[in-house]
């Protein structure tokens, strides 16, 4: 069995020395330029067009992320950068979702204690309680309904708050309110207070947090993007917190990434940024992942995670 490994900043030996303690039957190497030798398996992330095209020799594609938007758009700029008919294979999970519960949470608790309020009024020397919010009006709405997105609406049940989440199809979440589909869109917007992105990334979802989409929240809602930077219109964003009709807003995900310097989103006082650290890889636990996975496709299993590339996730 051979595996190659590419990822842009990952420490390869660490992967590779991982995975062999894993697989101990498996062949495995980071892969370099030029190498065209036989490969059963592929751990990538934003994998060069070069890597993968003409190897029909794969057995599967494992996406070293959740979000396996990166690849799919390498292959619309460069078809053929995925050998057809083998499986692209994301992971689930992995640690991610305790870590999305943490992020979501800690936000969700800062705006509803107003503590990002009292942070401005610390530096302005100014002693005035605020009217606390009241869970009752505090309704905590999640677009997607994914992995992650599940995951978070359990943790903020748990805490008490009145959730629902909106979702290409229905789901069942126990406490959770759920809506589907562009028709129900607006019903699920009406009331929101505080509006958490869990989206994957598809050519529908591209700039769904609009203006238009922001007027539908209650009046000095709260926005949290932790899915993607082109999910979010950042104009209409500044737009809408300059007059009022959004209270604030925790972004960790940008059309440009790193944010670059002078970004109007800096400078912001009513914008909280965060370098895209939400829910991070962690190699432990995905190389459990990707192992198991393996020996199903070796046994002639179906493995866990395939990912419908016609929806993107």
């Amino acid at each position: 069995m051979n595996i190659i490994f590419y990822h842009p900043f990952f420490d390869a030996q660490d992967w590779l020395q991982g995975m062999a303690r894993r697989l101990p039957q498996a062949h495995l190497r980071a892969w370099q330029p030029g190498d065209d030798r036989p490969a059963d398996y592929a751990m990538v992330w934003r994998p060069p067009y070069e890597m993968l095209a003409n190897r029909r020799d794969l057995k599967g594609v494992f996406a070293l992320g959740a979000g396996v938007d990166a690849i799919l758009e390498q292959e619309r700029l460069h078809p053929g950068t995925l050998p057809a008919g083998v499986p692209l294979i994301r992971l689930e999970d992995t640690g991610m979702g305790q870590q999305m519960q943490e992020y979501a949470l800690a936000c969700v608790l800062r705006y509803f204690r107003r503590f990002d309020e009292y942070q401005l009024q610390q530096q302005q020397q100014n002693w005035l309680p605020l009217e606390p919010h009241q869970q009752g009006d505090f309704t905590i709405g999640i677009l997607g309904a994914g992995v992650l997105g599940k995951s978070v609406a359990q943790k903020l049940v748990e805490f008490g708050f009145n959730v629902r989440c909106w979702s290409r199809s229905h789901k069942q979440i126990a406490g959770v309110q759920s809506f589907a589909a562009q028709e129900e869109l607006p019903a699920f917007l009406d009331g929101v207070r505080l509006l958490i992105n869990l989206l994957p990334n598809t050519p529908e979802t591209v700039g769904i947090l609009n203006r238009r989409l922001f007027t539908c929240l209650v009046p000095g809602a709260y926005l949290v993007n932790l899915a993607r930077g082109v999910h979010l219109v950042e104009d209409d964003l500044l737009a809408v917190l300059d007059q009022g009709q959004l209270a604030a807003a925790t972004l960790d995900v940008f059309v440009n990434e790193p944010l670059p310097q002078g970004h109007a989103l800096w400078r912001h006082p009513r914008v909280t940024i965060t370098p895209h650290i939400a829910a991070i890889t962690l190699p432990e636990q995905a190389m459990d992942q990707v192992s198991a996975n393996i020996m199903r496709l070796e046994a002639g299993g179906s493995p866990t995670g395939i990912v419908d590339i016609q929806r993107g996730y």
